[in-house]
C-alpha cells in the first residue's frame, strides 16, 4: 500500500538534527563541529555552502532545480525555517495538530523555539534557492508515449459496497483458499472468491494494509492506526481468526506506529518465527523486528520514520536471513540489513536519494537472469509540501552486479508513480511490469494503471486501456485468479476528497468502482 503523506508534518526536505540524532541537548555543539569539518572553499557561493552544510546534516544536499522557485519559496523552505527554529511569523507552530499529537511533537523538539541558525544565513539559503531554481517545474525528459490501446486485458468494474467514495487499503490473493483479501480505509475487511463475488465483511479497529497467510493458521493481519499522519501508536500485527474459535487472538502486538507492512522470518534462527515490520510513523517512526509472535520483544533496526517496505532472504548466501528495506521520508534509500547472527544487522546502504524523490514501492526480479535479484523500484509520492509534476518521479530498474552492488539500467518518467510489479504477463519469457500511478495529478487519469511489455534489453512499450480512467489506483495485486495459466491484476481505489472524484466527472468519467479486475486474455 502506498503511503498517503498528505499534509505531513515531516516536509519533503527536514532540517531536525534531533530527529536526525535522536537527541534533545549539545544541539549547537553537534551543529558547530559539523560546519567545521564540513567548511568549503571560498569560490563556493555562500547561500549554497550554508546549504550543502545544513542539508548533509539529515538528508543528501537537494538541487534547487529539483522543485520550482514558488513551490521552494511558499511550501518547502517556510516548513524547513520553522525546523531550525526561525519562526518569522511568529505563530505556535504547533497550535494546529490535534491535541493527541502536540506531546509527541513538542518532545521531539520538532520546531526548536530557539534558532538552530542565524537569521542572516537562513537568508542567504533561502536566496540561493530562489536565484538557482526553475520558475517552472522541468519537463520530462523523452520518452515513449503511452499507448491508448492495451489489448492484453480484458477490463471488469467492481462495486461490492454502496460507497460514495472508494477508500481501498489493502489488495491480498490467498491462492490457497482462492479468496482476495480487501482493506477499507473505513475500517473494513472484505472477503471475495476468486470470480470476485462477495462472501463477507468485518469490522476492523483501523484500516487494513497488509495480510500474510499461513499454513493451518489464522492469517496475520495489520491495521495501520491511523492513515492520515499521526505519531500515536495506534497500528496493530494480530492473528485474523474469522472462526471467532478464541476469545482473543493469537497474535497480538500492538502499539505501532502507523506500520504499513511487515514480513515473517524465522530471524534469529532460533526455531520460532519473528516479523519485521515497518512503522511508517510520522516523525517518530521505525524498522523493527519482533522476536518470537506468542512472546513478542521488539529489537529496532532503524530508529527513523519512513520505513515503507521490507523483503526478507538470503542475500549473501550465508544461510541466515537478511534485511532489505526501502526508506522515504527525508532518508529516501534502499538498504541491505546483513545478519550477524544473534539478532544483529549490519547496514549497507544500497541506493540514496534527495529527500523529494518520493519513493514508493520497490520489489526484487531478476530482469537480466543472471540469477541476481535487481531492484524495479517506483518514485512518485507526491503528498508533501512540495505537491507538483517532478520530471525525475516514475520506474526505474536497477540491475545487481552480483555483489549487492545495483546500479540503475532503466528509466521511465511517469508522474505519482506508487507501485510497480514485474511479472511474464504476456508468457513470452520474460519480465514484463505493470505499475499504478495513484499521486498523479487527475490531468490524464488514464495514465492511473500502466502496462510495460517488455520487447526485450529492457526496452519497455507502455499502453493503458481506457478503463483506467475510473479510479485513483492506490493499490493492486498480480495473480491468476481464474486458473487459466497467464497473470491476472485487480486494481484498488482510494479517493481521498469529494473534489477528487470530481476532477474525474470533468474529464468524463461517469462510474467509479471499488475494484477493477484487468483479466489477461493470453490464454
Amino acid at each position: 500500500m502506498p503511503v498517503i503523506k498528505a499534509g505531513w508534518i515531516i516536509a519533503s526536505l527536514i532540517f531536525v538534527f534531533v530527529v536526525c540524532t535522536g537527541v534533545t541537548e549539545n544541539i549547537s555543539g553537534v551543529i558547530s563541529k559539523r560546519l567545521i569539518e564540513t567548511a568549503n572553499v571560498d569560490s563556493i557561493a555562500p547561500g549554497k555552502q550554508l546549504a550543502l552544510q545544513y542539508c548533509g546534516m539529515c538528508h543528501l544536499f537537494p538541487d534547487p532545480s529539483l522543485l520550482d522557485k514558488k513551490t521552494w519559496i511558499d511550501r518547502v523552505l517556510p516548513n524547513m525555517g520553522l525546523r531550525l527554529g526561525i519562526n518569522e511569523t511568529g505563530k505556535d507552530p504547533y497550535a494546529d495538530l490535534v491535541p493527541e499529537e502536540q506531546p509527541t511533537m513538542r518532545k521531539l523538539n520538532v520546531y526548536p523555539g530557539t534558532p538552530l541558525i542565524t537569521k542572516k544565513d537562513w537568508d542567504q539559503i533561502v536566496q540561493y534557492f530562489e536565484s538557482e531554481a526553475p520558475e517552472a517545474p522541468l519537463p520530462q525528459k523523452k520518452h515513449d508515449p503511452i499507448s491508448d490501446t492495451c489489448t492484453l486485458f480484458l477490463s471488469k468494474q467492481i462495486s461490492f459496497d454502496d460507497k460514495p467514495l472508494p477508500k481501498t487499503t489493502m489488495l491480498k490473493f490467498n491462492s490457497a483458499s482462492d479468496e482476495i483479501y480487501i482493506g477499507d480505509g473505513q475500517h473494513k475487511l472484505y472477503i471475495l472468491d476468486n470470480h470476485f463475488n462477495f462472501k463477507s465483511a468485518w469490522n476492523t479497529e483501523s484500516a487494513p494494509v497488509d495480510i500474510s497467510f499461513r499454513k493451518g493458521a489464522a492469517p496475520l493481519l495489520l491495521t495501520i492506526g491511523s492513515f492520515g499522519p499521526s505519531d500515536q501508536p495506534l497500528g496493530r500485527l494480530l492473528s485474523f481468526d474469522t472462526s471467532f474459535t478464541t476469545p482473543l487472538p493469537e497474535i497480538n502486538i500492538d502499539h505501532l506506529y502507523r506500520p504499513v507492512q511487515f514480513a515473517r522470518a524465522d530471524l534469529n534462527m532460533d526455531g520460532k518465527e519473528d516479523a519485521v515490520i515497518c512503522h511508517f510513523g510520522n516523525n517518530a517512526g521505525k524498522l523493527a523486528w519482533y522476536d518470537d509472535f506468542q512472546a513478542p520483544k521488539e529489537n529496532i533496526i532503524k530508529s527513523l520514520p519512513g520505513a515503507r517496505k521490507a523483503e526478507v532472504r538470503d542475500f549473501n548466501g550465508d544461510g541466515k536471513p537478511d534485511i532489505m528495506v526501502l526508506m522515504s521520508q527525508a532518508w529516501e534509500g534502499i538498504s541491505l540489513f546483513y545478519n550477524l547472527g544473534n539478532g544483529g544487522f549490519e547496514e549497507k546502504k544500497l541506493l540514496q536519494f534527495s529527500p523529494v524523490f518520493g519513493a514508493s514501492y520497490f520489489e526484487l526480479a531478476d530482469f537480466n537472469k543472471d540469477g541476481h535479484p535487481d531492484i524495479l523500484l517506483t518514485n512518485g509520492d507526491n503528498w508533501d509540501y512540495s505537491a507538483v509534476n517532478k520530471n525525475y518521479h516514475g520506474l526505474r530498474i536497477y540491475l545487481n552486479d552480483g555483489k549487492d552492488n545495483f546500479k540503475e539500467a532503466w528509466f521511465y518518467p511517469l508522474y505519482g508513480t506508487s507501485k510497480a510489479v514485474a511479472a511474464d504477463f504476456d508468457n513470452d519469457g520474460d519480465l514484463d511490469i505493470a505499475a499504478i500511478a495513484f499521486y498523479a495529478d487527475l490531468e490524464h487519469p488514464e495514465n492511473g494503471f500502466v502496462y510495460f511489455s517488455n520487447q526485450g534489453n529492457l526496452n519497455f512499450h507502455p499502453s493503458s486501456p481506457i478503463e483506467a480512467a475510473s479510479g485513483k489506483w492506490l493499490t493492486m495485486e498480480a495473480a491468476d485468479f481464474d486458473h487459466d495459466g497467464d497473470t491476472d491484476i485487480v486494481l484498488g481505489s482510494y479517493f481521498h476528497t469529494v473534489g477528487e472524484l470530481s476532477k474525474l466527472i470533468d474529464k468524463g468519467t461517469t462510474s467509479f468502482p471499488q475494484l477493477l479486475v484487468l483479466t489477461n486474455t493470453t490464454k
